[in-house]
């Protein structure tokens, strides 16, 4: 067999570094090399060139064997060479060549060489022998937590089947450690064995040894004289030396790690701290950056030259038709003589880190002007002052044209498309994209981190504009399924709730998958239960009533029933009961004015209470009924965003109003002269004698109630005997009659970072009173607030509502009566701050960090009100979404103040949430 021509070897020593030096040094050689030779041999060169094309044989390819390790088909191979049979070729010749480049460009294999097998008569038979390239059969990553590891295959392409190659292990290696030193790990090494596996397969280990963070020792400054060093460190967000204190809560959030590239964007904001001060001039003249290895520490030296301070000076302003100067004035609010501020300048022209931002090209943009430029040029410069011309180029008012949304695979379009504010035909405003932005997320259905308008085709001679909306489906459906030990005995909760249903669909079975979906309609379903008592809860929200206009219809239904339970003996009497049963429905709609974000509800809700046989100290009475009818207003302005589960801007205001009829006012009776009436006296019903400390009390007599368990009789005289509570609070309580309102202010501001990585500070303020419409009627034990704790109101009986604060045991710092039993508050205020940081904000779970300052307070009356006697609490905690799940967290808090009726300060407490965002 005659080797014809043996081409390029790809080097399968697989795990032989690649060495650019001694490439290079390889190169030079060569040439080196090459070049005496041509000195050499020149005079015969042409001579053994012309020999070498005679040598050149014409032969007919009778055919093609292929030969070697390979997996492909036969017949392929040879049609990648571009050789055919009965193809009149020469060996050697050009067409062998360029058939081996053609494979050799597939990076397929290592090996290409032809073969001459046989010649009969001018017809030759040729073998291809290949070695083909290994595959990746399986890849593990060692050395990193497994929650990086499948992203860490993802981005380095490591999927099974690939083609395994020293430019494949080359370029992983390359990956993965400038992955790492961008992230302050410059000690990162990487190192990556091939072990063979089954026939032409291998396995890959990538082993990752990421070091220790290269940290900032010292930043030190020189050239300063205007800024103190203190001053230029805090304005490098991103580089931070180490903390001189041992515990230093400042670097929770910004730790002293280098990181090349926010190192260079941190000396851009040395500057712009110098511009914020009037030096226009100020530059860093050079910087060095020096590694200590032994302590893995680097120090910083910058060198700044300050320049003088500057002035503004005259501003004018040229193209502008639409605003005038006044206007644009207010809005620039710079004025001649002030301290010149490159940075203000710039952010009152264009904010870029506040989309919504009060600025000129905004006010533009916000009016139509999507074409609209608007720059600041220096044209004259005397002394210390700077002259500025404020250049706009309007352009014409643009219109949206084509509006579409793609990635909604469960949601129907009308649900999307009746939440957009830009709509095809209205003017462009960027307000407007901004909001409807906000309220894709708040539907819930979709991951709001990854909404997206692409504004396409913008066209100034037309004036049109294209958008298109970036949607990624989440699991809106959450499942609750808790069992737990509380209260004496087990309880269990199972609570489906679809943020996404399709109730049109109901019937239709080609819809289940596994329910009807798409239709943005909410049904949730709960129940809850013990030994002792059942709750089971219905409810429905249409948030597009009528399919027309932003009208939201919600109704519920929910039924409880609690036996007489003993505590300590474990025993239920089913004979005794307390019963609730309620239903309500509501209606909200969605303002235009004063803006799109506020809200106005009304609702209507009727609870039946039925007590038998139920004497536990919840009540005064234990047989009856009572029931009550109330109506609720609410009036709230939301704008929170853009991410519902993690707002980092806007706020919530909300003022409601729930109420009662006054029945006092109409019904006719006087509630303080009903408590001398005959039939709400203490009266022997027992049908029997009964002993008192004057003697017997027969039967239907009337007596008074000594409070240590003694009666004395007082025959007919119905005016000396005790006033039965009971049957008095029956009639008082029948139907319920109260007022209520309530005051919730919740603001988030973003303090520092990028998108996904915000620190927001959350400021939260409530306030709550409840009043009677007749003071001989009094307050009903209904309805009350009870502040303290995780803010959960589980099964609470009597309509409470239950108001967190974390720090104290729940519902703890409620008023107590003279005998140490709460009684509940009617007037109740709050305050929160709360810092957060996020640690993932992926669809898949959301997770976010946090520490708060909590203070409040509840009293039973409004003359015992004071708002700044408040019980205090710090802490910390951590939040997690799972769209499957809901909000789950945990709290420690630890409260400064005793506990009514106590002494010494609370302490500790552990507090679990469980769907619920406060």
């Amino acid at each position: 067999m005659k080797h014809l021509s043996v081409t390029k070897k790809e080097n399968v020593d697989l795990e032989k570094p690649v060495n650019k030096s001694n490439n290079t040094n390889m190169l030079k050689t060569g040439i080196a090399l090459l070049f005496g030779l041509l000195l050499f041999a020149g005079s015969t060169a042409n001579a053994q060139e012309y020999n070498n094309l005679d040598a050149a044989t014409e032969y007919i390819l009778a055919d093609i064997k292929v030969t070697g390790k390979i997996s492909y088909n036969e017949q392929t191979v040879v049609n990648f060479t571009g050789l055919e049979k009965g193809q009149t070729i020469h060996v050697p010749g050009e067409e062998i060549s360029a058939a081996i480049k053609k494979l050799w460009r597939l990076g397929l294999f290592s090996d290409v060489n032809f073969y001459q097998n046989k010649i009969e008569g001018d017809s030759i038979y040729l073998e291809l022998y290949l070695n083909e390239l290994p595959k990746l059969s399986d890849v593990k990553i060692k050395g990193v937590r497994k929650g990086k590891i499948e992203g860490l295959i993802k981005d380095t392409d490591l999927n099974k089947g690939k083609i395994v190659n020293e430019n494949l292990i080359t370029n992983t290696k390359n990956y993965i450690e400038n992955k790492y030193r961008k992230d302050g790990f410059y000690n990162t090494k990487v190192a990556i064995n091939v072990i063979p596996d089954s026939t032409n397969t291998v396995k890959m280990v990538v082993n990752i040894d990421r070091g220790k963070k290269v940290r900032v020792s010292d930043i030190e400054f020189n050239g300063n004289t205007q800024l103190s060093d203190g001053k230029l460190r805090s304005a490098m967000k991103n580089t931070k030396r180490k903390s001189r204190f041992p515990l230093n809560p400042l670097r929770i959030f910004k730790p002293s790690k280098f990181i090349g590239d926010k190192y260079k964007e941190d000396l851009v904001s040395v500057i712009d701290k110098y511009k914020e001060k009037g030096y226009r001039d100020a530059r860093v003249t050079s910087d060095t950056v020096v590694y200590n290895p032994k302590k893995n520490t680097v120090t910083i030296t910058i060198n700044v030259e300050e320049g003088r301070k500057y002035y503004f000076g005259e501003i004018k302003y040229l193209g502008n038709t639409v605003y005038n100067n006044h206007q644009l004035n207010q809005i620039l609010g710079i004025k001649k003589g002030e301290v010149y501020n490159g940075v203000m300048l710039q952010k009152r022209i264009a904010d870029p880190t506040k989309p919504d931002g009060e600025d000129l090209t905004n006010l533009y943009q916000n009016n139509g002007y999507l074409f609209s430029n608007i720059n600041a040029v220096e044209v004259r410069t005397y002394n210390d002052t700077i002259d500025f011309e404020i250049r706009i180029v309007e352009g014409p008012i643009a219109y949206f044209n084509k509006v579409n949304v793609v990635g909604n695979d469960k949601t129907n379009d009308h649900v999307i498309y009746r939440e957009l504010r830009t709509r095809p035909g209205q003017k462009w405003n960027k307000e407007d994209v901004i909001g409807t932005i906000r309220e894709l997320g708040a539907l819930g259905f979709f991951d709001p981190e990854t909404i997206r308008p692409d504004v396409q085709n913008p066209d100034p001679a037309t004036g049109t504009v294209d958008i298109e909306w970036s949607v990624t489906e989440k699991g809106s459906s959450q499942i609750e399924l808790q069992g737990g030990y509380g209260g004496g005995g087990f309880i269990g909760t199972l609570g489906l709730s679809f943020n996404n249903f399709s109730i049109r669909n109901i019937f239709n079975k080609e819809a289940y998958n596994p329910l009807p979906m798409g239709d943005g309609q909410k049904l949730s379903l709960r129940a809850q239960g013990s030994t002792y008592f059942q709750t089971y809860s219905l409810s429905f929200t249409e948030p597009w009533f009528g399919g027309k206009k932003p009208i939201q219809l919600f109704g519920s239904l929910s039924h409880s029933k609690q036996f007489l339970y003993n505590f300590t003996s474990r025993d239920v009497d089913r004979s005794r009961s307390f019963t609730i049963s309620s239903v309500s429905l509501g209606m909200a709609k969605r303002l235009s004015e004063p803006d799109y974000y506020m809200r106005l509800s009304h609702s209507l809700t009727f609870q039946y209470y039925s007590l038998s046989n139920y004497n536990t100290g919840l009540f005064t009475f234990g047989n009856g009924i009572s029931r009550n009818l109330a109506y609720t207003v609410e009036l709230s302005r939301d704008n929170r965003g853009r991410n519902p589960i993690y707002p980092t801007y806007g706020s919530l205001f909300s003022a409601s109003f729930r109420t009662t009829f006054p029945y006092s006012l109409v019904n006719g009776i006087d509630y303080a002269a009903l408590k001398n009436e005959a039939q709400y006296k203490l009266r022997n019903t027992t049908g029997v004698q009964m002993d008192g400390t004057n003697g017997y009390i027969d039967n239907g007599d009337y007596y008074i109630d000594n409070g240590n368990g003694t009666k004395t009789g007082v025959g007919d005289n119905y005016e000396q005997a005790s006033l039965d509570e009971a049957k008095y609070d029956q009639k008082r309580f029948n139907w319920l009659e109260y007022w209520k309102f309530k005051f919730k202010a919740d603001a988030y501001t973003r303090l520092a970072g990028s998108q996904g990585h915000e620190l927001v500070l959350r400021a939260l303020g409530e306030f709550g009173y409840m009043g009677a419409y007749n003071s001989d009627r009094g307050l009903v034990p209904f309805e009350r607030f009870y502040l303290g704790g995780d803010g959960m109101a589980n099964y609470a009986l009597d309509g409470r509502e239950v108001i967190q604060l974390r720090g104290y045991p729940n519902q703890s710092l409620s008023p107590i009566d003279d005998e140490g039993i709460q009684i509940g508050a009617t007037i109740y205020n709050k305050f929160t701050l709360e810092l957060r940081y996020p640690i993932t904000l992926k669809s898949q779970a959301s997770i976010y960090a946090l520490t708060f300052l909590e203070a409040g307070a509840s009293y039973d009356g409004f003359k015992n009100y004071n708002p700044f006697a408040l019980k205090r609490s710090a802490g910390f905690g951590l939040r997690v979404f799972m769209p499957a799940f809901g909000l789950l967290g945990i709290d420690f808090g630890h409260g400064f103040d005793p506990l009514p009726g106590q002494q010494t300060k609370n302490g500790w407490e552990t507090h679990f949430i469980i769907g619920q965002q406060f």
